[in-house]
């Protein structure tokens, strides 16, 4: 029998940080480099190039052991199953540092090692919410620290979801068929925040909790079959409270954290901001119909569209599941990618996330060289988006103010007085004429170095097919 607490524990939300009350003058100077199936050591080889492109932040993929059939870990991709594939290592079988694909905890403390040299914060995705398909996979070890098989998951945890917005279903029964978690297990709460707290002596200073709404929070149904009284996992791994005498190591406030909270009905969005900063989907697909139309006619791209504060959000033109999964960004070109990046990051608000697409790849080939472990493409360095990640910095305290030309193909984002991003994401040649906080004068844009004037306080000049301008105050 699953029962039901209906209502938001008050103790917990006494100390909450408030993450739906929107501060106008909160300015997000951070961006994130997902560095998506890449292997330790070329995260370590490559940050002083991460850095120089204007990253503040890495993410890497799950390190924890997965699943990980034998002669796997060579391909991202591979139709016959035989050769690996990208997905295994969001399959866990023990909450321990190291696997096939990414490398063993000697090389991730390295590429920790080298990401602090350059004042690179590392953010660890990590997915408590599922085990492997496989249950005999799954280590001994794993099932011992938790009690045994039969406490590793909820009591329907092995029946997959038919209904997503079914809160029950979506956070008791199984996410995409993976075997659903008893994340309220004190046995593994302990097992699961021992694993992040070496993770956290070891340099890591963030999290990406993958499948984060599948996990329950207090108003959500209780697992009373499984024993569960209370839906308290995120109490645990926020630090609100020890489980068998072990909390969470830092101050959790020292530490970036977002979960995987995908938009959709009924999805309790206040209350995970009770807890941490949520992905931005929706605005996503909304920013991805432009760069397909190339016009943000009839779209709003000014608002994020999430009940949580913007300042809270953490955003994207594409995640690894919209390229990997559906493939639904996957046919966007670099450039459109591009161009929704340098929109993205030019405004003040979310922390943008690049997602790297594998090296060679094309838009019919997706998966390019199709090397698991291997180094992404060269896109996150190309010089327009090292442009717009130094003009995020460069642009602290300087509120936003977002102009859509009226035929939607142009987007300028003005950033105070002191600078501005022009996009055009048009498949023609352009013409801008939109109001500006720049003061009058003539600029010139820091990529392609194009002409642009500002005169009683509009912003002029001519736009090449899906470029991207940067302008600067002196």
């Amino acid at each position: 029998m699953i029962g039901c607490v209906a209502t938001l524990l008050a103790a917990s939300s006494i100390s909450a940080k408030d993450r739906i009350t929107v501060n106008p003058d909160a300015v997000n100077t951070g961006s994130i480099l997902h560095a998506w199936s890449w292997n330790f050591p070329e995260m370590a080889r490559s940050m002083q190039e991460i850095a120089d492109a204007g990253f503040t932040m890495i993410q890497t993929s799950p390190v924890q052991q997965c699943y990980a059939p034998e002669g796997s870990g060579k391909k991202i991709f591979d139709e016959n199953v035989t050769e690996g594939n990208w997905y295994y290592y969001y399959q866990p079988t023990d909450w321990k540092i190291g696997n096939n694909i990414l490398g063993t905890k000697e090389q991730m403390q390295e590429m920790l090692d080298s990401a602090a040299k350059y004042n690179i914060k590392v953010i660890v995705d990590v997915l408590p919410n599922h085990t492997a398909f496989d249950v005999d996979a799954v280590s001994e070890d794993f099932y011992k620290a938790v009690g045994g098989r039969d406490k590793m998951f909820h009591s329907n945890g092995l029946q997959p979801v038919q209904d997503y917005n079914d809160r029950l279903q979506c956070t008791l029964w199984g996410s995409g068929g993976l075997p659903d978690v008893n994340t309220e297990n004190p046995d593994f709460q302990k097992y699961y925040l021992e694993f992040v707290n070496e993770l956290l002596d070891m340099g890591v200073r963030g999290f990406r909790y993958d499948t984060a709404k599948h996990i329950g929070v207090h108003s959500d149904p209780v697992d009373t079959a499984s024993g569960v009284k209370e839906n308290d996992f995120w109490d645990v791994a926020t630090g609100r409270k020890a489980v068998k005498g072990v909390k969470l190591a830092l101050p959790y406030d020292e530490l970036f954290v977002y979960g995987e909270v995908l938009q959709d009905k009924n999805v309790p969005e206040k209350e995970y901001a009770d807890y941490f900063g949520q992905t931005a989907s929706g605005y996503g697909w909304l920013l991805r119909e432009a760069l397909e139309k190339h016009s943000a006619k009839g779209i709003d791209l000014k608002s994020f569209h999430h009940e949580a504060a913007p300042e809270h959000l953490t955003t994207w033109v594409e995640s690894h599941d919209t390229y990997a999964n559906a493939h639904e960004s996957a046919h966007l070109t670099d450039d459109q990618i591009r161009a929704g990046w340098v929109f993205l990051t030019a405004r003040q608000n979310g922390t943008p996330l690049f997602f790297s697409r594998p090296a060679g790849s094309t838009r019919t080939n997706y998966y390019g060289n199709n090397v698991l472990g291997a180094r992404g493409n060269d896109e996150f360095k190309h010089p327009e988006v090292v442009a717009v990640n130094k003009f995020r910095t460069a642009m602290a305290g300087q509120r936003e103010d977002v102009q859509i030309s009226d035929s939607g193909e142009v987007l300028l984002v003005n950033r105070g007085k002191k600078g501005a991003a022009v996009v055009n994401i048009s498949k023609s040649a352009n013409f801008v004429d939109l109001p500006t906080g720049l003061p009058n004068g003539t600029y010139r844009d820091v990529v392609h170095n194009k002409e642009f004037k500002v005169k009683g306080g509009r912003l002029t000049g001519v736009l090449a097919p899906e470029r991207s301008y940067i302008l600067m105050k002196k």
